[in-house]
């Protein structure tokens, strides 16, 4: 299992996405889910950047900026 940190570039923004998941594939899927359900209405997503990646591990993390 992976910590992924992921930028999504909106229409009118850059927001920072962090999930956890097996393999990369999943894991862009879960960034636009998550993205999906801080919207009432759905954005245009722009553009999906994988930042970083991290396996999961006690005291696994990171600090966003």
């Amino acid at each position: 299992m992976y910590l992924f940190r992921f930028e999504v570039t909106l229409e009118d923004t850059i927001v920072t996405v962090i999930v956890a998941a097996k393999e990369e594939e999943a894991a862009f899927n879960l960034a636009e889910i998550e993205v999906e359900k801080e919207y009432l209405k759905l954005p245009k997503i722009k553009e999906v950047v994988l930042v970083e990646k991290k396996p999961v591990r006690t005291g696994t993390g990171f600090m966003v900026k």
